[in-house]
């Protein structure tokens, strides 16, 4: 049987995603396939888009879904047909199906749309592996987070905030910064026009661990704000050279590093998976709220590319894939 989806049919711009039919995929013997209903849009799949197909990669976007379980491989566990879930994919989502390894399959937060459970798997997954596994954050530690109300970003600032660490945030517009306040973050500022490292230093507080999404362009003022000892994670699909100060990284004994989920070994996901359910969800639906920027029919998944590339977004956008 066969299935609509997008591909990704050469490198180029958002024009290159097209509609096509391929085949429904089976579960392997560790694997689920999910009914979607919802697939997230992320920066990951526009810089995906942009380099093309390869022989490593589908060429289906898309890495974050939710929907219903249609059919369940032997080795899964806690998985049956018709359960409401959410998960995060290594591509693949821009269809009517797809296929995962069960441990990256969660279940959808009491209370929760599965239009809303689409803006969970990436931010979660990657806010705690980056914060807890690799930057490993303590008791009281405190966090600066650039692109705070990006899909990654709102969840991040309000995670952090709910577990008892000072968040500071920056956006790109005084809108963007009012929201993050409103998230949970002590203090936000314009990244455009505060020259935030020096506002942190003259209040005192610098940051234990920084999260960057923006490809490097804050080198500078991220170690100027850095804590001795302090961590900073970067997050980006792009392959800009960063500069950076090894004075600066040597005198402060700062590690600066970064991930990306899709290569990361499936039993790491499975361990922030098992986290997230015990320590992540709970607070879903009360001390975390997700948030819908805009959502498309799977046909315009073109669009949502353009408008995940012009930035002025705040929160997640999401294609229609299935029935909500």
């Amino acid at each position: 049987m066969q299935q609509d989806a997008i591909i990704i049919s050469r490198a180029g711009g958002p024009e290159v995603l097209v509609p096509a039919r391929c085949d429904i995929p089976q579960p392997a013997a560790d694997e689920v396939v999910v009914k979607v209903a919802w697939a997230g849009v992320n920066r990951h799949d526009c810089g995906q888009r942009s380099r093309g197909p390869n022989e490593h990669e589908s060429d289906i976007p898309g890495l974050e879904v939710s929907g219903t379980v249609h059919a369940v491989g032997p080795l899964a566990r806690g998985l049956e047909v018709g359960m409401q879930v959410c998960a995060l994919v290594n591509g693949g989502g821009y269809a009517e199906y797809v296929a995962t390894h069960w441990q990256q399959v969660l279940p959808v937060p009491a209370g929760l749309t599965l239009q809303q459970a689409a803006c969970l798997p990436e931010a979660a997954f990657t806010t705690w592996y980056n914060f807890f596994s690799l930057a490993a954050l303590q008791v009281g530690e405190s966090v600066l987070i650039h692109g705070a109300t990006s899909g990654v970003g709102v969840f991040a600032v309000q995670l952090l905030s709910a577990l008892g660490h000072p968040v500071y945030a920056t956006s790109g517009s005084a809108e963007k910064c009012a929201l993050a306040l409103s998230l949970g973050a002590r203090r936000a500022f314009n990244y455009k026009t505060e020259p935030f490292a020096q506002l942190l230093q003259e209040a005192g507080t610098p940051v234990d661990v920084i999260l960057d999404m923006s490809g490097g362009r804050h080198m500078e003022q991220n170690l100027a704000a850095l804590a001795y000892g302090g961590r900073i994670l970067h997050l980006s699909s792009g392959a800009a050279p960063v500069s950076l100060s090894l004075r600066a990284v040597m005198q402060k004994e700062a590690r600066v590093t970064g991930a990306m989920m899709r290569p990361l070994p499936a039993a790491k996901k499975a361990l922030v998976a098992q986290a997230l359910k015990k320590v992540v969800w709970p607070l879903v639906g009360s001390r975390i709220q997700t948030r819908v920027h805009q959502t498309y029919p799977l046909a315009q998944a073109s669009q949502a590319h353009r408008d995940m590339e012009q930035g002025d977004h705040s929160g997640k956008l999401l294609l229609q894939v299935g029935a909500a």
